[in-house]
């Protein structure tokens, strides 16, 4: 066999069982988008996200209007991966409005403005008063 016939017969034999890969269709998904929220309902999303780390919104339930706590705490519980400012600002990209829920019927009961709540202290000792309003029995 001449060396011209060897090579076109290895040519054709790997041609034939060349394995040709397609390129990857690749579609990256948008960056999240975030709404501007305001300070004073991410200070109270914060102070959520705390007492439920610590098993206690007992006090919020009061202040439940739709099933806020209900879909709140959902996504807290699948998405506790993320550090506590990236949850504070995706739970409020989702949940503002059950937040805000939450806020309004706790100006109504209460007489407290949520815009006046600047900081996680303000939040805590007002739960601590609601908590301390609660009858204790010796049952």
């Amino acid at each position: 066999m001449t060396e011209d016939k060897k090579n076109t017969e290895e040519t054709q034999e790997k041609e034939e069982f060349e394995v040709v890969m397609p390129e990857a269709n690749r579609v990256e998904m948008p960056a999240t988008e975030f709404k501007e929220q305001p300070d004073y309902l991410k200070t109270f999303a914060n102070f959520y996200i705390s007492k439920f780390d610590e098993s206690d919104l007992e006090i919020m339930d009061v202040y439940d209007g739709n099933h806020d706590v209900i879909e709140i705490n959902t996504y807290l519980t699948n998405n506790m991966a993320f550090s506590r400012q990236n949850l504070v600002k995706h739970v409020l990209n989702i949940h503002a409005e059950r937040f805000m829920d939450m806020l309004n019927n706790i100006q109504k009961q209460t007489g407290v403005d949520p815009q006046n709540m600047k900081t996680y202290e303000d939040w805590d000792k007002w739960y601590t008063d609601r908590r301390n309003e609660i009858k204790q029995t010796l049952s």
